[in-house]
């Protein structure tokens, strides 16, 4: 991971993790079916650190310009309900989410991957990249992923933030007693 610096207090503020789709949750590929239904492939090790972060009380939500039935299934698997799909303007999408929750634009990190996603990055807390973002964006952003879009980058921003503020350990323990049925 790289070593970026946020004392507990910043690391606290971030109330919301906003991620795009493509180049981000996914490789960035898109692959189509014979019947033209796109398919996508998701990093389990990402959803996982999602999971924690919101068992955490960290608000996680989507905002893409595409929408696909293999997207919503793995977000409702998820349990992401902030969900921002066939949304071109990214900017609105997030005027939208900060409305809903009632929280500031410092509040929230986002991670992004392409030059559409420059809107969002410019105005939040925390603007991450993946490892294989395009370059424009890599050149705005506070933080770049070690992992690239789509195996392990989000994983690798939600073991971050939870290590920020002194619960991963913690969490990773509260998940591992919940699963296995022990009070959590």
């Amino acid at each position: 991971m790289e070593d970026i610096t946020l004392s507990s207090k910043e690391a606290a503020r971030i109330r919301l993790l906003v991620l795009d789709v493509d180049g981000v949750l996914t490789d960035g590929r898109l692959l189509y079916g014979p019947q033209g239904e796109q398919l996508k492939t998701f990093d389990a090790k990402d959803g996982l650190g999602l999971k924690l972060l919101m068992r955490e009380g960290i608000e996680v939500a989507v905002i893409s310009a595409r929408s696909a039935p293999a997207l919503r299934a793995r977000l409702d698997e998820l349990g992401i309900a902030r969900t921002y799909l066939g949304r071109s303007d990214k900017e609105r999408a997030l005027d939208e989410l900060l409305s809903e929750l009632s929280l500031s634009a410092s509040e929230v990190a986002y991670c992004g991957d392409d030059v559409l996603d420059l809107p969002v990055l410019r105005r939040v807390g925390l603007p991450i990249a993946p490892a294989d973002a395009h370059p424009i964006v890599r050149d705005e952003v506070d933080w770049i992923t070690d992992r690239p879009g789509g195996h392990g980058a989000v994983r690798e921003i939600a073991d971050w933030l939870l290590e920020a503020r002194g619960r991963l350990s913690d969490a990773v323990e509260d998940l591992l007693r919940a699963k296995v049925g022990k009070p959590a």
